[in-house]
């Protein structure tokens, strides 16, 4: 009875050896090669200004992300991400990504009240793409619900 538990256990420890190389092998064929990139001419841009950081998203017109960047992405780190400096920075640095898919036209929506909206505006209109339109998309409540208390200074 001995001996049978030890060939089972043989047996299981072969069948676990043989099933990792098939495994390995699976991966390899599961991984697919990069595309040829598509043409984007029109996109849009989304710029979110909150207190603390400025995302920056650029997608197609059906909405699929192209590409994206934000302050803290950017390289900036704690207070420094809510300059406006960082904000343009964002900007400039999710433009050159959209280069690569030849984004020369932009719509594009602005939501939050973040010190980097404005400075966000002007570095689009200074890396080269023609601005299409620019929609305010700052939500606005109609006396909903509570604010969040005022800092202290």
């Amino acid at each position: 009875m001995a001996d049978a538990d030890a060939k089972k256990k043989d047996v299981k420890a072969t069948e676990g050896a043989n099933d990792a190389p098939e495994a390995a092998e699976e991966k390899k064929k599961a991984v697919k090669k990069k595309g040829k990139k598509r043409s984007v001419p029109e996109a849009n841009l989304y710029i979110i200004a909150s207190f603390n950081n400025t995302i920056v998203t650029i997608t197609d017109p059906s909405g699929n992300v192209l590409c994206w960047s934000s302050a803290g992405s950017s390289g900036f780190k704690g207070t420094r991400k809510a300059t406006p400096y960082a904000a343009s920075v964002a900007v400039e640095n999710a433009l050159n990504k959209a280069k690569v898919f030849g984004v020369e036209r932009v719509h594009i929506a602005v939501k939050g009240i973040g010190t980097g909206r404005d400075q966000a505006l002007r570095a689009v209109s200074g890396c080269g793409v023609q601005i299409e339109s620019i929609r305010e998309r700052t939500a606005v409540p109609h006396n909903g619900c509570r604010p969040r208390k005022a800092p202290r200074n």
